[in-house]
């Protein structure tokens, strides 16, 4: 038996780069203007120019470059305020009355639709095109394109989808300073997102062609994708694409979901929206048959923030050759050489902390660093959890660009508050949204000398009360029955969990069978562990005999339930049964 190893990551060494030897220098001066392509202009003066944006009272002023200022001086943020390109700086009375009048901008409603301007083009003349810089340097990092300038940005604007208006959010210095308009949105070009995007889509077009001559090197998570898990899994493979020097590898990210199922997760699809990660180039993991590439030898797993296959993949534990993110010792794995132990921490902070020894300038791009900050703060409880550690901190605050206007309060609100937001969704897609489901297999049954029927039982968890589920639509508790119908289970349980009016937290449940003798069973059943489950039943209107629904008299944690159903399961008059989980 191999030991494991932890893998360590190198640390990162830049090139020979001006920019950053000035830095250690100490001087606070680059000398070599002409490799320096953060400013636009020409290569032999050695000169830039500052717009009166930049500098207030005086026309155009040249000057000599100072790292320690210029940085400061040119750095643009989201808002609209960008528009006009004028600092915050107190430069003189007029200008100060100025920003206060754009503090109150209201937007046009059509003017701005899919609008955008470019701070990198021609600004009145003072900013010219980009110099090369050492691309010898930077060829060896792969990272050619992502070094150029931070502070040659383009903007557009576009309508919120959803409408942040009816979210809560707290008060943040982001959006006092920036503003804040809940029907548009100023969207930051980003390099690091654009390479991002250019590397998914080239994956899938590979995949597409049937991976011809190469292994298939595919990074997958946990079946239960969550923020965390999705972007984990994406961002992985692509800083796996940056420093793997395995030519053979064709490394994927697939997406332990159906594509379907992305419909029922607004909190999902906007973090990927405001983050312009390209949709159409994610894989799903109904979009793959990795059992094809098993099967001829050329599958290569990486198994993220787990120990163990999920269920439904439990069939390719034998192409794990790496696990990323796991507990010291959990793997049961014991032929994977390559094991990362997370520490506890976010996954998320485990890959940006990766990117930040490695190739660290990627991490300035605000959608690129929004994707793994969103992860973190709700994987750590916005910083809050007992889980949280020192390093989950960090790396947030290392990440801070990504939270934008919202400040990472504000983006934890709206995370949080769409991922229990069901208003846009059809009772389906709230049913599908939670949903667990048990295959009982059949035993031999020596009177009939048959097997006993396959049964399945399934559970579904919302965040609203059973009352909101079946006024939701006008046909709820037939969409309840087809959705029944539809998982092929016979019997489901809806198990609610939500605040009242007065802040108390209400647990109810409705159930859902397929016939009427399968319903006696259950409440037999439920009524001899009333101890577990306390029951009292909901009168709701329009309930047939094989529908029930109950509200539980004290706390009960869903787990409680699950453990019921599944014993429910083994005694179930359909015979000997044994639960397998689907």
């Amino acid at each position: 038996m191999k030991s494991h190893r932890v893998t360590a990551q190198d640390k990162y060494v830049h090139g020979e780069d001006p920019y950053f030897d000035g830095l250690l220098r100490g001087d606070g001066t680059i000398k070599h203007q002409a490799s320096n392509p953060i400013f636009r202009g020409s290569a032999n003066s050695g000169k830039i120019y500052r717009s009166t944006s930049d500098i207030g009272e005086t026309r155009h002023k040249t000057f000599d470059l100072d790292v320690t200022e210029k940085p400061l001086a040119t750095t643009f943020e989201d808002s609209v305020s960008d528009i006009n390109l004028e600092p915050f700086g107190p430069s003189s009375p007029g200008t100060f009355s100025k920003i206060a009048k754009r503090s109150s901008f209201s937007f046009p409603s059509a003017h701005l639709e899919n609008s955008s301007f470019d701070i990198g083009g021609d600004l009145s003349n003072s900013i010219k095109e980009p110099i090369p810089r050492n691309l010898k340097a930077l060829e060896q990092y792969g990272t050619l394109d992502l070094m150029l300038p931070a502070f040659v940005k383009s903007y557009s604007t576009k309508r919120t989808k959803p409408n942040l208006s009816k979210i809560p959010l707290p008060q943040s210095a982001a959006s006092f300073y920036n503003g804040f308009s809940p029907q548009m949105e100023i969207v930051e070009s980003c390099e690091s997102i654009n390479r991002l995007n250019s590397y998914l889509k080239a994956r899938k077009d590979e995949v597409s062609a049937g991976v011809p001559g190469r292994l298939l090197h595919v990074v997958i998570g946990q079946d239960v994708c969550d923020v965390g898990s999705l972007a984990s899994t994406f961002m992985y493979a692509f800083y796996l694409n940056l420093v793997q020097e395995n030519e053979l590898f064709c490394t994927v990210p697939v997406i332990n979901m159906k594509r379907a199922d992305l419909n029922t997760r607004a909190e999902l699809k906007w973090l990927l929206g405001s983050c312009q990660i390209d949709l159409s180039s994610l894989i799903f993991v109904d979009e793959i048959d990795l059992s094809y590439y098993d099967l001829f030898g050329s599958l290569k797993l990486v198994l993220i923030n787990g120990h163990k296959l999920p269920t439904r993949q439990e069939a390719l534990k034998d192409a794990v050759v790496e696990i990323f993110n796991c507990t010291k010792g959990e793997s049961v794995y014991p032929w994977v050489e390559t094991v990362t132990v997370g520490e506890d921490c976010s996954c998320c902070t485990v890959v940006a902390e990766n990117f930040a020894l490695t190739s660290p300038q990627i991490l300035a791009g605000q959608g690129f660093s929004r994707i793994l900050l969103a992860g973190i703060l709700l994987d750590t409880g916005n910083l809050t959890n007992t889980q949280c550690t020192s390093k989950d901190k960090y790396m947030a605050t290392l990440l801070i660009n990504g939270a934008g206007r919202f400040g990472c309060n504000g983006l934890y609100q709206i995370l949080r508050y769409l991922m229990y937001d069901v208003s846009d969704l059809k009772v389906v897609d709230i049913l599908r949204k939670d949903f667990k489901k048990w295959k009982t297999a059949g035993k031999q049954d020596n009177v009939a000398s048959r097997l006993v029927l396959v049964s399945h039982i399934g559970m579904s968890s919302i965040g609203i009360s059973i009352q909101q589920l079946l006024a939701h639509e006008d046909a709820s508790i037939l969409e309840i029955k087809y959705f029944q119908q539809l998982e092929k289970v016979r019997l489901l349980m809806i198990v609610s969990g939500y605040y009242d009016s007065e802040k108390n937290f209400k647990r109810e449940i409705l159930v859902s069978a397929e016939s009427v003798e399968l319903m006696r069973n259950l409440l037999t059943f439920l009524n001899s562990n009333a101890s577990q489950l306390p029951l009292k039943v909901l009168h709701q209107s329009g309930l047939k005999e094989e529908m029930k629904a109950f509200e539980i008299d004290r706390f009960t944690s869903r787990k409680t339930i699950e453990r019921l159903l599944e014993e429910f399961g083994g005694t179930s008059k359909t015979g000997g049964i044994s639960l397998l989980r689907d």
